[in-house]
């Protein structure tokens, strides 16, 4: 497997044929120091294109959406909840979550409204809805004492679920994650220059392009990304309607949730890049400074795709949670007894 180092200039709009001999050139000269690689990653960490086998089901959320889930590992397992970043989905988690079942974790995640599988209720694309809809999966799927771990956007609906559903919260979660996240002013600067272009159809177009689509992403990761990495990450961006990418984007930009994250109680881990320009770690220390049981730590060597870059640390960060709280869960129940509310569907 190829991993492919370069300059932040080469994710800047050039065109399509200098960016190509760019990027060529970039993964030439990586073929040369792919012996040096200091963070080389196991075949599980690399693996994103199959996802793990499990059962899947389709949740009504409050507002009348329609959240696609996925379940895996054992019933009896620690449980362990996993929400992805913006113009994400659940598959990229994919070899946290490898990690996780492995080691005896049942797993849950979903794609956040209008992405990947899920479609949008009344309440359209704000954070609080993100927060609605994890407190309907929480419900619906009978999670207690889980883990709850967030990666950027997914961060944020975490802390927001912590903020709007306090009580639920504090009864259902014994442990938090945030991962390459922020509590407030994400990376204001950048998004708002971004934000004209996150919604043209022009990028769309031009990102199909698969190499140029690679390029356009190469950016929220460090000095080292995979090939395959990179191919998911612009995929997922691709298959995110516009409309769902600027009005999140839009979102984010302002969203404040400082006062909300102050009454987190349950022991809480920030882990951030020191190579992250999205969600820099200014943005962690602050959360670290507001969330009383926080404690941070700077990753070295990785950028903002924190799962991708390094999911054995993620990983290894979740698993420490759920070892301190001596997490003995109630099975989640089987698609026989579930609600109305929850349909059965094939993965």
């Amino acid at each position: 497997m190829t991993a492919y180092r370069s300059d932040r200039r080469a994710a800047l709009p050039l065109p399509a044929s200098g960016l190509a001999l760019a990027v060529g050139a970039l993964a030439a000269a990586d073929r040369r120091r792919r012996k040096r690689h200091h963070a080389s990653l196991e075949p599980e960490d690399r693996e994103v294109q199959n996802d793990l086998p499990g059962e899947s089901c389709r949740i009504v959320s409050a507002d009348g959406g329609d959240l696609f889930v996925t379940r895996s590992g054992p019933a009896q397992g620690a449980v362990v909840v996993l929400a992805h970043c913006w113009t994400g989905s659940r598959q990229t988690w994919a070899p946290v979550a490898r990690r996780l079942v492995a080691a005896g974790c049942q797993v849950v995640r979903w794609d956040q409204r209008g992405h990947g599988r899920s479609i949008a209720g009344s309440r359209g694309y704000t954070i609080e809805a993100l927060a609605d809809d994890l407190a309907a999966i929480v419900t619906e799927l009978g999670v207690r004492r889980a883990v709850l771990a967030g990666h950027s956007m997914g961060g944020m609906t975490a802390q927001a679920f912590a903020g709007y559903h306090r009580e639920l919260f504090d009864d259902r979660v014994t442990g938090l994650v945030l991962v390459s996240t922020a509590a407030a002013g994400v990376a204001s600067v950048a998004l708002d220059r971004a934000a004209p272009v996150i919604g043209s159809a022009a990028l769309e177009r031009i990102a199909e392009r698969p190499v140029i689509g690679m390029s356009v992403v190469r950016a929220s990761f460090g000095p080292w990304a995979y090939w395959n990495h990179l191919q998911l990450v612009s995929r997922n961006f691709i298959d995110t309607p516009r409309s769902v990418r600027t009005q999140f984007a839009e979102a984010m930009l302002h969203m404040d949730l400082r006062a909300d994250i102050t009454g987190i109680r349950v022991p809480t881990t920030i882990l951030v890049g020191t190579h992250d320009t999205l969600t820099p770690s200014p943005r962690a220390r602050l959360m670290a400074e507001l969330i009383p049981s926080a404690r941070l730590r700077l990753i070295g060597g990785v950028g903002h795709m924190l799962p991708l870059e390094n999911g054995g640390l993620v990983a290894d960060a979740i698993l420490a949670q759920v070892a301190r709280e001596m997490i003995h869960d109630q099975p989640i129940r089987s698609p026989t007894e579930l609600p109305s509310t929850i349909q059965p569907v094939r993965l």
